[in-house]
């Protein structure tokens, strides 16, 4: 399997639309289609909303356009279409750390991409409530709105961010852009807030340390790893300061 794809930013970097979404070819328009009704089908609850797809990464800017969640499932589900339809689906993934460790949870059996594995919430892919007029990203904002659509936690919780890295799937297109999110909120109150909010996108939610992260073995996402060293590169550089 082809190594995941690590993208450097600065902590200033901007997210952009940089133009419309292309009109495919009938014959993949029809392809896209098809396979989109059998996702249907199989999972009544999925909808088509518009997601951002990167078209290009520097550091200080990653430019794109408004795609179709649609193509990028087409393309999860068949990834020799990358080719062809070129979505790059941006999601957002927070990495929030605490006294007692980095918060953790289990992916639903039932989700699209990567059921049942370990990742750092909260995570989502970017979609159109984080554009602002001038056609920038705010993904600060869209970090904040999956925060309490999935663990429950208020935005007021959140003292601050800061960009890690982008992590890429070369298969699938889908790349993930880790942020620090700090918070002075207890473990306790973290999962309180969780068990509260009856948010079944995750089966387990945990505080472990990283070395505990780290060792639950092949269930662990790709970018989980990546995301918790630049985290701790992070924290090594604030104590020499």
């Amino acid at each position: 399997m082809q190594e995941w794809v690590v993208h450097d930013v600065t902590a200033a970097v901007r997210v952009v639309v940089a133009r419309v979404m292309p009109d495919l070819p009938v014959a993949l328009e029809q392809e896209v289609d098809r396979l989109w009704r059998a996702a249907c089908r199989a999972r009544p609850h999925i909808f088509n909303g518009r997601i951002f797809s990167i078209d290009d990464i520097a550091p200080d800017i990653i430019s794109g356009h408004w795609s179709e969640f649609r193509r990028s499932l087409a393309q999860i589900n068949q990834p020799e279409l990358y080719d062809e339809l070129k979505v790059r689906s941006l999601a957002v993934n927070g990495v929030i750390s605490c006294a007692d460790g980095v918060l953790i949870g289990r992916r639903s059996s039932h989700a699209v991409y990567q059921a049942g594995q370990w990742q750092l919430p909260p995570a989502g892919s970017v979609d159109q409530s984080a554009e602002a007029p001038d056609g920038s990203i705010n993904v600060s904002s869209q970090l904040l709105q999956e925060l309490q659509e999935e663990l429950g936690v208020s935005p007021e919780c959140i003292e601050g961010f800061t960009p890690l890295c982008l992590v890429e799937h070369p298969r699938t297109g889908v790349t993930d852009f880790g942020i620090e999110m700090r918070t002075s909120i207890s473990s306790a109150e973290l999962l309180a807030a969780h068990a509260a909010s009856g948010n079944p996108e995750y089966e387990e939610m945990h505080v472990l340390p990283i070395d505990a992260i780290l060792s639950l073995g092949n269930d662990v996402m790709p970018t989980v790893p990546v995301f918790l060293a630049r985290l701790q590169a992070l924290h090594a550089a604030r104590d020499i300061r």
